[in-house]
């Protein structure tokens, strides 16, 4: 059996083992793939898996011998799985490998903005605390969590995870969620979309991207938040209008911003973003300690050998 991975630079830079997959197949591993040679890189292998590699219905298509598609991350709109179900091709995911990297990057980003830590240390390596006389200075604002709000929209896992730590600063935790829980209700106090905008001192993302989630952080909700909100972002680029997001960090009605994701990545050149005050930008790297990433291989293993046993856990276009 012939497994292509389309672009495994992202997953493993060199530090993890493809051995789980070579156990199961002949392996072809390719740190990235241009649009041009997808088709030809898959061939005539019977199992491909990508991570942001498009698989579109003309390239299913064109994969005669193709009978599995594994996603490498736990998006999958990268793949058209309509066209893959028609053709019996089952695709999978990674749905839980970054839950407590991504909750942990959460506070990393808010840290530093309560905080500028990298900020302030590079001050006092420039030489600037030497060259005063009072025993400290700082040149942001410094923010305590404790008593504040935070707003989560989207609890689920990431979501609650991100609530468990907040508790232990002593932060309030409100919830939207299209579907609440009863494991949700142990950790946050479910609200309206619009109540959470008006009581919440931080807000962080953690919704999938769907039609009716994207753009939701745009001009007219930005208005029913609470002047001087902290945004966190770790989920899905396009859930923000970054033009309007921009606008509201020039105004204040945000008062900064920390994103790990945008609209198009990597980060092009023109986006507004980039020269927007107040904002802290990270290149897409939540998800991505060694032990997360190692979590992810292990499970895009467990779900190629149960699909060669006949039952493939986590598909999503059944």
């Amino acid at each position: 059996m012939k497994i292509v991975i389309l672009d495994g630079y992202t997953l493993n830079p060199g530090d993890l083992s493809w051995k789980g997959f070579s156990e199961l197949g002949e392996i072809q591993v390719y740190d990235r793939t241009a649009p041009e040679d997808i088709v030809s890189r898959i061939g005539d292998a019977e199992i491909v898996y990508t991570n942001k590699t498009p698989l579109t219905r003309e390239t299913i298509e064109q994969a005669p011998n193709l009978r599995y598609i594994g996603v490498l991350a736990t998006g999958y709109n990268i793949v058209d799985v309509a066209a893959a179900r028609n053709k019996g091709i089952p695709v999978t995911n990674i749905p839980t490998y970054g839950t407590s990297a991504v909750a942990q990057y959460v506070f990393a980003l808010l840290m530093e903005v309560c905080h500028h830590v990298g900020h302030h240390s590079e001050a006092v390596k420039n030489g600037r605390w030497s060259a005063i006389s009072d025993f400290c200075f700082w040149d942001y604002p410094l923010i305590e969590l404790e008593g504040k709000t935070l707003g989560i929209i989207g609890f689920g896992r990431i979501g609650q995870a991100t609530a468990k730590i907040a508790h232990g600063f002593g932060m309030n935790v409100l919830a939207y969620d299209e579907y609440p829980s009863e494991s949700g209700q142990k950790y946050g106090q479910y609200v309206t979309l619009d109540e959470l905008f008006a009581q919440s001192d931080f807000i962080s993302l953690h919704c999938p991207l769907f039609p009716a989630t994207q753009g939701m952080i745009r001009k007219e909700n930005i208005q029913k938040m609470k002047r001087g909100v902290i945004l966190i972002n770790t989920s899905r680029g396009p859930l923000v209008v970054e033009q309007d997001l921009k606008e509201a960090l020039v105004s204040g009605q945000i008062a900064y911003a920390a994103v790990d994701v945008v609209s198009s990545e990597p980060i092009q050149p023109d986006n507004p973003l980039l020269s927007a005050p107040n904002i802290l930008i990270t290149p897409h790297i939540a998800w991505a300690p060694k032990e997360s990433r190692q979590r992810l291989m292990n499970i895009a293993v467990e779900n190629l050998n149960g699909f060669l046993q006949g039952a493939a856990p986590n598909v999503v276009n059944q």
